[in-house]
């Protein structure tokens, strides 16, 4: 995987999974242009802001005249339906869908030929726990994103979604139950995403697009019944 000089755009890069694939794209030796939030070496906005984005799009071209992958990473906020406001509902959706569209349409004729882009889902976009609506809708919108922006940018732009699950930021190392209870025995790391970024970045995927790849240690596919292999349900 050659991604030297490639120019590389995240949003939330920051922090956790962003800050983890900004890194190892920038040991392969890639241009790697961050936004987020918070305070640091990198453009200080809110996606959430048609103007900031606007801008640190323009300071992406101004400086480079091109993207070649451009990964949509930053969460949005997590509330549920019994005290998520109206502007808490339409904020979670601005930076979880709105933003990438937009990022997809401001960088649409400054893609370069081959590039590819890569939305960061959940595996909340198939399941969930009581008061995540905010958060659930944001990433189940983006991973239908994901396919409909494959088939307008088809033939130009690889665009593909990765729906982690259990993403420990700190690489904490968990035993008992919490590693148990995932197939693969163990909670995830950023590194776990990162690798899976580059890879979809890469020529090697140069088939795939319109896909969403679930990255949850299987944990999505066991199934849990009261009472069995241990299993108990607690109604507390």
């Amino acid at each position: 995987m050659d991604f030297k000089n490639k120019v590389v755009v995240i949003t939330g890069g920051a922090h956790g999974i962003g800050l983890c694939t900004a890194e190892e794209f920038k040991k392969q030796g890639a241009h790697v242009c961050v936004i987020d939030s918070s305070e640091g070496d990198h453009y200080v906005g809110d996606i959430g802001n048609k103007e900031e984005l606007e801008g640190f799009a323009r300071t992406v071209i101004e400086k480079y005249g091109r993207v070649d992958i451009l990964i949509n990473n930053a969460p949005p906020q997590m509330h549920g339906i019994d005290d998520c406001t109206w502007e808490q509902f339409q904020n979670a959706m601005n930076v979880g869908v709105t933003a990438p569209f937009y990022l997809c349409k401001l960088f649409a004729p400054y893609f370069s030929q081959g590039a590819s882009v890569i939305n960061i889902s959940s595996s909340r976009d198939r399941m969930s726990q009581p008061q995540t609506e905010s958060y659930t809708a944001a990433k189940g919108g983006i991973a239908a994103l994901t396919h409909a922006l494959a088939v307008s940018l088809a033939g130009r732009v690889r665009v593909n979604s990765i729906s982690p699950g259990w993403i420990n930021t700190e690489f904490t190392t968990y035993e008992g139950p919490d590693a148990k209870q995932q197939p693969a025995g163990r909670v995830g790391n950023p590194l776990d995403i990162a690798h899976m970024v580059l890879f979809l970045a890469s020529d090697k995927a140069g088939f795939i697009t319109g896909e969403n790849i679930c990255i949850d240690g299987g944990q999505t596919r066991l199934m849990i019944y009261h009472g069995d292999h241990g299993w108990t349900l607690n109604e507390e």
